[in-house]
C-alpha cells in the first residue's frame, strides 16, 4: 500500500527549498508550498514538518494504491500540477471516466494496472508539461526540470 512517508522524500527532492522567483506564478515558495495557494502561511519561515503536514492534509490520497512507485508518482504529479489535472491524467491512462477525483473507482483502476501504469504516467506527465509551454511560452525556463520530474 502507498506510504506517505516513502513518497514525501521524492516530492521534497523535486520541490527543493526556498524560492522567490518573480516569474513563478506561485510566487514565494518553500518545499513546494506557494504563497499563492497558502496566503496565510509564512512561507519564508515554513518548517519542513509544516510543509509535510500540509502535503499530508491537502494532497495525499494514495494509501490504498498498492504499488508504492505508482502512489509516489501520482502524489508528485498532484503536487506539481494540482490534484485535479494529475487525477485526470491518471484516469485517462487507466481508460476510465475523467472527473479529476481520486475515489474508489480510480484507486481500483490504478491497482488493476499495477506497476505497468508507471511508464504511462511518466509519458503523460511529459505531454502535460509540453502543453503548458505551448500555452505559456514564458514558462519554458521550467521545462527541463519538469521533464526530469516527469520521467522520475
Amino acid at each position: 500500500m502507498g506510504s506517505f512517508d516513502e513518497a514525501i522524500g521524492v516530492v521534497l527532492e523535486h520541490e527543493g527549498g526556498y524560492v522567490n522567483d518573480p516569474a513563478d506564478p506561485g510566487g514565494e515558495t518553500r518545499y513546494g508550498i506557494s504563497k499563492r495557494s497558502y496566503p496565510d502561511v509564512d512561507i519564508a519561515s515554513l518548517s519542513l514538518e509544516g510543509a509535510k503536514a500540509i502535503y499530508r492534509r491537502d494532497f495525499w490520497r494514495y494509501d490504498k494504491v498498492e504499488d508504492q512507485l505508482v502512489a509516489t508518482k501520482i502524489f508528485d504529479m498532484a503536487v506539481n500540477m494540482g490534484p485535479v489535472p494529475a487525477h485526470r491524467i491518471v484516469q485517462q491512462a487507466c481508460g476510465i471516466q475523467t472527473d479529476g477525483a481520486f475515489g474508489p473507482g480510480t484507486t481500483a483502476a490504478v491497482n488493476a494496472r499495477g506497476a505497468a501504469l508507471l511508464a504511462e504516467l511518466r509519458a503523460r506527465a511529459a505531454v502535460h508539461y509540453a502543453r503548458i509551454i505551448i500555452r505559456t511560452p514564458t514558462s519554458e525556463k521550467y521545462l527541463l526540470g519538469w521533464m526530469r520530474r516527469a520521467v522520475n
